[in-house]
């Protein structure tokens, strides 16, 4: 049921939110619209106003809006009702720079979504952060070239003051190292060991890993998500696990865990987990694969999951934290996608509507942040991929009104059909393919 609701809830807002962005610029250039629907296929119920059907129709896949007079080679126009008269309300007897900026409107109006969404939810609830962000400064571990080591600090010491500060929390180390700048930072430490404070200026200049000065940051070895392919789920694990020890050995934070299982050699590894505060122990087979920087290490197939504290905060606060984490989430997207184009990502990583139910009903089971940092990420996805100069896609229509303008006349309709043909085709077997990888991966028997 989660599932279902959770499909319904994400995919149909932001189906909504799409071709509500092309209906509002086609109605602000006095373009007529004729259907508004949410899905394919036939119409199941819906609403006329004016001269829009706003329906709901049979096949809950994506969404369109149908414009007077649309390009007939598109294909969501097969209706004889829409093909072009010259009437001045039609799309086609728009300029077309109007009817790229109606094509635009939709993945744009997803790129902003998230920021409007975002500032609603920590206006209401509060601006989220790292759970151990609150801890106090504790030294769970140390690389061997953070000069605390040097100093004789141990794990279990506790960091009295930081730069004159009492008490500090991680919070204070995770500011001053994101502050942007040089990765060198000079701290002044009073620090508490067996009983006794000792004082010391410390540098990260020269360190590996200079966010690594005070050793590893307290959050916890927690699996947000386990890959179904991967070693990790075939084995049993799953999202919410506590990860709490790797071969007997004790592992307190996400870090200590990740080195384990990449120095492994590719050995069975014995993982210890608590599941609900209940202990179980799994046998896990790391496997030879490519993190997600492209390099190549012994992996399980696990992402972190985190835990999370929110404060409150006012609305140009939470306008500001929305769009850095849009703008963050943006670039990641991007990333991806030119990770895909140059093969250091593959395509069998991708997700079909089946991984998307499944993601959004986990979501729904975890709670309100989860949901909207779903449909924040599913958002700028589908406005970013929509941009894709592939025929059909609102970027491939934007690329045809480009070349159209650049040549100052329309390409004939044979060529318009072949331009729609290609992209209707590459896009079948990219769905196909990602489909069965997602159905192999639910399938009991995938090995």
């Amino acid at each position: 049921m989660n599932t279902i609701i959770g499909f319904v809830l994400v995919l149909g807002v932001l189906i909504l939110v799409h071709e509500w962005g092309h209906f509002i610029v086609a109605r602000l250039f006095g373009v007529r619209v004729d259907v508004f629907s949410i899905g394919f296929g036939p119409r199941l119920f819906g609403w006329k106003r004016g001269a829009t059907d706003y329906r709901v129709s049979a096949v809950p896949l994506g969404g369109y809006v149908r414009m007077a007079g649309q390009d007939p080679s598109e294909i969501d126009s097969s209706d004889q009702a829409s093909k072009p008269t010259g009437a001045p309300d039609e799309l086609m007897s728009k300029k077309r720079w109007q009817r790229a900026l109606i094509s635009l409107a939709g993945p744009l109006v997803n790129l902003l979504f998230p920021v409007v969404l975002l500032t609603g939810y920590f206006v209401v609830k509060g601006s989220p952060h790292a759970k151990y962000l609150d801890d106090p400064l504790v030294i769970l571990s140390l690389p061997k070239d953070s000069p605390l080591s040097k100093l004789g600090a141990e794990p279990g010491d506790r960091i009295v003051s930081l730069d004159g500060v009492e008490s500090p929390t991680w919070a204070a180390v995770e500011d001053a190292f994101s502050k942007g700048g040089p990765a060198n930072r000079e701290f002044r430490v009073r620090f508490e060991h067996n009983g006794e404070v000792r004082q010391a200026q410390v540098s990260s200049a020269g360190m590996q890993i200079p966010q690594l000065l005070f050793g590893d940051p307290p959050n916890r070895a927690l699996v947000g998500m386990a890959e179904r392919d991967k070693p990790a789920y075939r084995a049993g694990l799953r999202r919410d696990d506590v990860i709490v020890a790797v071969n007997g050995k004790p592992v307190n934070t996400w870090l200590q865990m990740v080195s384990a299982i990449q120095t492994s050699g590719g050995k069975p590894m014995q993982v210890d987990v608590l599941r609900n505060k209940k202990p179980l122990s799994f046998t896990v087979i790391p496997a030879w694969d490519k993190n997600n920087r492209g390099e190549s290490t012994w992996m399980i197939g696990i992402a972190p999951g985190q835990e999370f504290s929110f404060r409150k905060v006012g609305v140009w606060q939470s306008v500001t934290a929305a769009t850095d984490y849009t703008v963050s989430g943006t670039w990641q997207v991007i990333d991806i996608v030119g990770k895909l184009v140059t093969r250091k990502v593959a395509v069998r990583e991708l997700q079909s509507v089946i991984g998307i139910a499944s993601e959004a009903g986990q979501a729904v089971q975890e709670g309100t942040f989860a949901v909207i940092s779903f449909m924040t990420i599913l958002s700028l996805n589908l406005g970013i991929l929509n941009l894709l100069p592939i025929p059909i896609l609102d970027g491939g229509n934007i690329l045809l009104l480009t070349m159209e303008g650049i040549r100052r006349r329309d390409f004939s309709m044979a060529f318009k059909e072949k331009f729609i043909q290609v992209g209707l085709v590459f896009l079948l077997i990219l769905f196909a393919y990602v489909m069965y990888n997602d159905v192999m991966r639910y399938l009991p028997f995938r090995s």
